[in-house]
């Protein structure tokens, strides 16, 4: 039994932009999450391709008697020492899979991404089996609407109703802004179809432990995209070279962090 939910974030960027945009962020926030990057290990980070799918493949360890990213110490079942993260990037198609060793088969959080150009109408983008599909159940994000963010999750500088970037003229968002957005013909628009499936196997806890996952995963999202949005400015000049880069340095700090002082990294976790 596995619960399935679609999510739907629609940006004032094109799917292009988006492809830069999203690693960028994904860097920033592992950074600014870990301090430094205690307790991420990177395994992997290379160019794949198998049965037609093409793209860049990651595999992650979070060593969680460590400091590691907040979105992981939220997704964690408790007793797990160790979370692997597996990700197929194939833009526009992205696929991420979480398991870890303490659950082994009882526990998988798989997220399914489509990028697409339009404003989030498209119906099951994933394919799914119609019988499965009437049950998924469709969740909105809006990334200007701040009734959706938690209080102490609320940043003013990543705010996109109060956002204007210098170097696009996007933004500020106002509240019907994807109206408007949906009849301009001069700016970029997309929509991140996101299908999540979690899968929690313990009696007497599995409804409520994948409901609290679900839960997680649009908050994760909901904050996620706007930090996206609301750094257009650090990232929209920048190109998939530079992205490698930019990986490649976050390894090598992630590497020295853990090397250096484990001792520290454990302490800081208990703290």
């Amino acid at each position: 039994m596995v619960l399935l939910k679609e999510f739907r974030v629609v940006l004032p960027v094109s799917v292009e932009e988006y492809q830069v945009g999203q690693l960028y962020s994904v860097a920033e926030a592992s950074k600014n999450e870990t301090g430094g990057g205690e307790g991420v290990e990177v395994l992997v980070n290379e160019p794949y391709e198998k049965e037609g799918e093409k793209g860049q493949y990651t595999h992650k360890i979070y060593h969680l008697q460590s400091k590691v990213p907040a979105y992981v110490r939220m997704l964690a079942p408790e007793g797990a020492l160790n979370i692997h993260e597996k990700a197929w990037n194939a833009y526009p198609y992205c696929r991420t899979i979480i398991t870890n060793e303490y659950m082994k088969e009882d526990f998988m959080i798989k997220i399914e991404t489509w990028h697409k150009p339009d404003m989030g109408t498209q119906e099951n983008v994933h394919k799914l089996d119609p019988d499965v599909w009437k049950d998924v159940e469709v969740v909105y994000i809006d990334i200007a609407d701040r009734s959706q963010v938690l209080h102490k999750d609320y940043k003013p500088e990543e705010d996109p109703a109060k956002f204007k970037s210098v170097k696009t003229g996007r933004g500020p968002l106002c509240p019907d802004w994807k109206k408007t957005l949906a009849q301009r013909k001069d700016m970029p628009h997309m929509c991140a179809y996101k299908l999540v499936t979690v899968k929690f196997k313990w009696w007497g806890l599995q409804n409520k432990v994948q409901s609290f996952i679900q839960k997680q995963e649009r908050r994760l999202f909901t904050n996620f995209h706007r930090q996206l949005f609301c750094w257009l400015d650090k990232w929209v000049e920048l190109t998939m070279e530079d992205i490698r880069r930019m990986e490649e340095e976050t390894k090598r700090e992630l590497d020295e962090m853990r090397q250096k002082d484990p001792v520290k990294g454990m302490m800081a976790a208990d703290e």
